[in-house]
């Protein structure tokens, strides 16, 4: 059986709770505390700041602790503290007045995942000296937006929740470098997103991302993007599904790349309408148009150069959407050659971006 972290060594007085000065206990920097430890009702050792006044990295994980006490606040060397994989989440499982005690003040890095937080804890909020935060696998729902007063958050880990929205108040953040949302619930990006001047990585797997927002492109310090999983990404992957234009659509189709003239006295007036509704296809190879029958695709832009960014945009036929049939067109201008290269994705930038 593991001894109690104020137990005293052979010899010494039983009843002895404290370390002493200079002994290990006292001048240990890291500890990693096991189950044996917690007091009778599973919480923290009482004496944990005074038995370890230098403490700087405490691990806690997989205790079973369904709270972090008072007994951590006195602890002004804490720059670390993980407590992943507990029972923490409910009301009370964090100190009152964490942000203005010593630790607080010191608290660099916090890994909360694996735990059972509905909400980001407001206790939280007030650690602007914080600069990694990790509550993944938790039951968070959403991203409150006073998370902008953690200026000095370098590193976000909130994947695995059921978050369905990201604030644009997350883009206040001005030392974020790594964003990590996968495995959520996300529909759309905030083009505030952006904004963000120290991003470099963003992941965004396994959500219920549509499109992205052009905005996104701005993100010029960006290396590492995950898409996989999302639904603009699998409707790149499969083979596309379309239905056949109608019989109506075909003939004005053929009017209008034709350039058949008409006028209004000459045709019913719903099919004068219905003619002027028709839209160009953005394939400058193209040339053609559409009316209800269309092909969503992701075009996949150039971005940094250093991976393809897929963006949604319409198509008139799946033909339009194959890379091979822009490929096999030469081009000596340097829009068509522009166009080129962003049909044709280079199999390894793209593999970054869909795999991640």
């Amino acid at each position: 059986m593991a001894a109690a972290p104020g137990q005293a060594a052979a010899g010494a007085e039983p009843e002895e709770e404290e370390a002493g000065p200079g002994s290990p206990a006292g001048s240990s920097r890291r500890l990693v505390l096991p189950r044996s430890w917690l007091s009778a009702s599973g919480g923290l050792p009482a004496g944990l700041g005074r038995w370890f006044p230098r403490l700087e990295e405490l691990d806690v994980s997989g205790t079973g602790l369904a709270a972090l006490g008072a007994e951590l606040l006195p602890l002004g060397r804490l720059h670390t503290l993980l407590a992943k994989n507990n029972r923490l989440g409910a009301e009370g499982s964090l100190p009152k007045g964490l942000a203005a005690s010593p630790l607080g003040r010191a608290l660099r890095v916090l890994n909360l995942s694996g735990n059972r937080f509905a909400r980001l804890p407001d206790a939280l909020l007030g650690l602007r000296g914080l600069r990694s935060l990790s509550l993944g696998s938790n039951r968070l729902h959403a991203i409150p937006a006073a998370i902008q007063e953690l200026r000095s958050l370098e590193f976000l880990y909130l994947g695995g929740n059921f978050i369905t929205s990201i604030p644009p108040e997350l883009a206040n953040l001005p030392s974020l470098s790594y964003l990590v949302l996968c495995d959520n619930k996300i529909q759309s990006i905030p083009p505030q997103l952006a904004q963000l001047p120290s991003l470099r990585s963003l992941s965004l797997h396994n959500n219920l991302l549509t499109y992205l927002p052009r905005e996104i492109l701005n993100l010029i310090h960006l290396e590492e993007l995950s898409l996989r999983g999302n639904p603009l990404v699998v409707r790149f992957v499969r083979d596309l599904t379309y239905n056949p234009p109608s019989l109506q659509e075909l003939a004005g189709r053929t009017i209008k790349t034709r350039n058949i003239p008409y006028v209004s006295g000459e045709l019913p007036e719903n099919l004068h309408r219905y003619l002027n509704l028709a839209s160009n296809c953005p394939n400058p190879k193209c040339g053609g148009v559409y009316f209800d029958s269309c092909v969503r695709q992701i075009k996949f832009v150039d971005f940094c150069g250093k991976y393809r960014l897929p963006l949604m945009h319409y198509l008139c036929s799946p033909e339009c959407s194959s890379p091979y049939s822009s490929a096999s067109q030469s081009s000596t201008s340097q829009s068509e050659s522009d166009s080129e290269d962003e049909a044709i994705v280079a199999a390894r930038r793209m593999q970054k971006v869909l795999l991640g």
